[in-house]
């Protein structure tokens, strides 16, 4: 009975000293809610290794898709507070989809932890080479002229491609046929491939395929015109404002997570985002550094809730 009590008492030694331990002490999880090749899987594999680094232990991502990004997003909030799985937070995540879609499973300013915001990245309306127009007034025209006769490509029902398309055809009284894919990257696929004449898609993962002249850039949602789109106009310079919102790429973990861990993470990141080889990798996809505290971040969130959520209820937009 006494060897009996020793071996728990040891056990119970080990346990505890496992639970001391500082965080990290094993691989944590960074998931991205989309598929493999959007600008959310771009940016996170950009940061993961070295704000591994920053930690001691591996970031691994790991890709879960569905729903718009819904799916992903709602396996992050319903994870252990441990700082172990940690999430991609993105404006189709946290404020598109949650805006249009009454059931979304979970609260974007209530369950989540904002941590930091890594980066902002213009979005793009981008065509197929085949198709009639080569520029924002052509591109206009043409819709104006065959009202329902194309359809456009997004990362999935309710996400930001979906969002702000459906805005910009009720500012400009057009008509697109929307069709949702499980993330950017199978979107932007059918797009070069012809299959769909049409993407709105973050500028990361979508330049290549500019550059490569295999999609043409018609009009950017932007602060002003990019330096590798210089002939390319913004929303507002077509007189759509309202359209001409940049999206955010961030890491956020589920509700509860301890300020501890919170910290570390956010100057993990911070430190990450000093190696010239990753900041140029995020800016040389068109995206802005971002890297601010999680009360910034957290009230980015609100804030960008808060517009697309008047943007649904203004114009009165519904899933299809």
């Amino acid at each position: 009975m006494y060897r009996r009590f020793l071996f728990c008492l040891g056990l119970a030694t080990v346990a505890s000293a496992a639970l001391a331990q500082p965080y990290p002490n094993k691989v944590v999880r960074l998931q991205v809610p989309f598929a493999p090749g959007g600008t959310t899987d771009i940016i996170a594999r950009t940061i993961a290794e070295a704000m591994g680094k920053a930690l001691g232990q591996s970031v691994i991502v790991v890709n879960k898709v569905g729903g718009g990004g819904v799916v992903g997003a709602n396996e992050t909030a319903k994870s252990a507070p441990d700082g172990y799985s940690l999430g991609m937070a993105t404006v189709s995540t946290t404020a598109a989809n949650p805006a249009i879609n009454p059931r979304t499973p979970y609260n974007p300013l209530t369950d989540f932890t904002p941590i930091i915001n890594i980066a902002a990245t213009p979005n793009v309306i981008a065509v197929h080479p085949g198709f009639p127009a080569k520029d924002y007034k052509g591109f206009l025209a043409e819709l104006k002229r065959s009202p329902g006769k194309y359809s456009f490509a997004s990362s999935g029902t309710g996400g930001i491609g979906h969002l702000q398309m459906e805005l910009y055809k009720n500012l400009s009284g057009t008509f697109i046929t929307h069709i949702p894919y499980h993330g950017a990257g199978p979107a932007l696929n059918d797009t070069v491939a012809g299959q769909v004449p049409i993407t709105f898609d973050n500028m990361p993962s979508a330049m290549p395929f500019i550059q490569a002249n295999r999609l043409v850039p018609i009009v950017v949602a932007a602060p002003q015109r990019l330096s590798q789109l210089p002939n390319v106009p913004t929303f507002k310079e077509v007189g759509l404002e309202p359209v001409n919102r940049m999206a955010y790429y961030g890491i956020y973990g589920p509700k509860g997570l301890p300020r501890e861990v919170v910290d570390k993470v956010n100057a993990a990141v911070r430190k990450a985002l000093e190696d010239t080889a990753v900041r140029k990798r995020i800016e040389d996809t068109g995206s802005i550094i971002i890297g601010n505290t999680p009360e910034q971040f957290a009230a980015q969130l609100k804030a960008e809730f808060e517009v697309y959520k008047k943007v649904v209820d203004t114009a009165k937009l519904k899933l299809d």
